[in-house]
């Protein structure tokens, strides 16, 4: 079985998902909302939304994803030979999405200091596209969903090595400091006369929920769950076309397509070809 973000699409709108409390948190399957979000997300990559039996689900996530994640390390899990996805929980629909020590991913490099080892080595692979996944979460009801890929939301990753490198630099100046790299902005160590003492210097790195980002080109209805991705038209029509016309071949009068112009994020000014895919009821 192969998915992707336009299948994903499909079952969202096909199977609309009630309280994620009721399909996952009490089921000795999860113990968090946070938790429920991301089972719900691989569910609907996976096509097992509706899969009771945990052996049945875990054998088609065996099939169709081939990292399935860490919980302090980016992506919450990868598609094999297809994208990465990192999913945020929100508790409020203008919620800034929490990055801590990873800033935002344009892509995602197999050399990238902040991943582990087994989803760097779990296949061959050098560069991949990020898909992040935005979902509000209130009272363990999922009322927005914004799927977003990273080369369209985040800048190049010289443009945040910049700043790390800037501050790095900064603190070497720092007269009589013992500076160690690490993979974090750094550490400092023996601050104290006795030496036994360190300074750990991380980030913690946000980024705006990608409905204000594209608040130019999606104004929510309003309504008590919504969906909305962005998806520029180059990576819209990688995807097989058997997928492209089932997604576009769906008849509910709440799901749209809309072809929009986009901000490029290195260069805001220079605007892309994109799709609009939006469900709300």
């Amino acid at each position: 079985m192969n998915t992707n973000v336009l299948s994903a699409i499909a079952r969202i709108v096909e199977t609309p998902i009630g309280e994620l409390s009721a399909l996952y948190v009490g089921r000795n399957r999860v113990n968090s909302v946070g938790a429920a979000l991301e089972k719900y997300i691989k569910d609907v990559f996976a096509g097992t939304l509706n899969e009771v039996d945990e052996q049945k689900r875990l054998r088609k996530y065996n099939e169709v994803f081939s990292y399935g994640g860490n919980q302090n390390n980016p992506p919450d899990f990868m598609i094999k030979y297809g994208d990465a996805v990192e999913v945020k929980k929100l508790e409020s629909k203008g919620a800034e999405l929490a990055l801590n020590s990873s800033y935002p991913k344009s892509v995602l490099f197999a050399n990238d200091a902040m991943i582990t080892k087994k989803c760097r080595t779990c296949e061959e692979w050098v560069k991949r596209d990020i898909l992040y996944v935005a979902g509000v979460v209130q009272k363990e009801h999922l009322s927005k969903l914004f799927f977003v890929y990273g080369v369209d939301y985040a800048a190049s990753a010289s443009v945040y090595e910049r700043i790390k490198k800037n501050i790095k630099d900064g603190i070497l100046e720092i007269p009589n400091i013992e500076f160690a790299e690490t993979k974090e902005l750094g550490r400092i160590n023996r601050v104290d006369p006795l030496g036994i003492t360190y300074l750990r210097i991380r980030g913690m790195w946000g980024i705006d929920n990608p409905e204000k980002v594209f608040e130019y080109v999606y104004e929510p209805p309003g309504r008590q769950f919504e969906f909305a991705a962005v998806i520029n038209k180059e990576k819209y029509n990688q995807f097989p076309l058997e997928d492209r016309e089932r997604l576009e071949g769906l008849t509910n009068t709440e799901f749209l397509i809309s072809d929009v112009e986009i901000k490029t994020p290195d260069n805001p000014i220079e605007l892309k070809q994109a799709k609009l895919i939006t469900f709300c009821r």
